[in-house]
């Protein structure tokens, strides 16, 4: 198990989508496209091309995995992803180091929090 998670920070914006997008569970390329549209509401959307690149650098850093899991309802060509025990550990630690730059940022900017 790899330690240090430092040379995988920080994350780019397509990896980070992506991450965040199979944290939930397995999905196939499109869906992972869909929910990114759907967890930045519509302001962050990936390409094909963009999304393919980034799964496969993240396949071979071991953040996300090709599932083994069955979908007997669905097209059996079709590759599902989860996102893996490091590559939660690498998200986790990725949304730390934001949480602590927009908090920075509130500090300097004055800007209030938003209400939940």
């Amino acid at each position: 198990m790899i330690d240090d998670i430092t040379p995988f920070l920080p994350l780019s914006p397509a990896s980070l989508h992506i991450l965040l997008s199979l944290a939930p569970e397995d999905r196939h390329g499109y869906g992972i496209m869909q929910e990114v549209a759907r967890q930045s509401e519509g302001q962050y959307k990936l390409g094909p091309g963009t999304l393919y690149d980034n799964l496969q650098k993240l396949l071979t850093q071991s953040l996300v995995g090709e599932s083994t899991r069955s979908f007997a309802h669905e097209d059996p060509r079709r590759r599902y992803y989860h996102l893996t025990s490091f590559g939660r550990r690498v998200l986790g630690a990725e949304i730390g180091r934001l949480d602590a730059v927009v908090r920075e940022a509130r500090v300097h900017l004055r800007v209030p929090r938003r209400a939940s």
